[in-house]
C-alpha cells in the first residue's frame, strides 16, 4: 500500500497566509468587512486602524486585485484611487 501526501503551497486558498493569522479581522465579524452596497465601513476601518498587519493586507489586496470588501483599511474605491496615483 502506498501513501499519498498532499503538499499545500502558499497559493492554496485553504491555508491562511502568515499575516492573515495575525489579522484582527480574523477575530471579528467578517460581515463588517463586506458591507452591503451603501453600508457603513466605519467599524471595519476602525479594526484595520489597530491591526499590526494592515500593510501586508493592503499589499495583498492590491496585488490580487481584490474587488470587494475592506482590505488594509481601504474600500475597493479607495484602493482603485491609490492604484491610479501609483501608476
Amino acid at each position: 500500500m502506498t501513501e499519498q501526501f498532499v503538499v499545500l503551497g502558499p497559493e492554496d486558498e485553504t491555508m491562511p497566509l502568515p499575516w492573515q493569522v495575525e489579522a484582527l479581522c480574523a477575530q471579528t465579524d467578517p460581515e463588517a468587512f463586506f458591507p452591503e452596497k451603501g453600508g457603513s465601513t466605519r467599524e471595519a476601518k476602525r479594526v484595520c486602524g489597530r491591526c499590526d498587519v494592515r500593510g501586508e493586507c493592503l499589499s495583498y489586496a492590491l496585488a490580487h486585485d481584490e474587488r470587494f470588501g475592506i482590505w488594509g483599511g481601504l474600500s475597493e474605491r479607495e484602493r482603485r484611487r491609490l492604484k491610479r496615483q501609483v501608476v
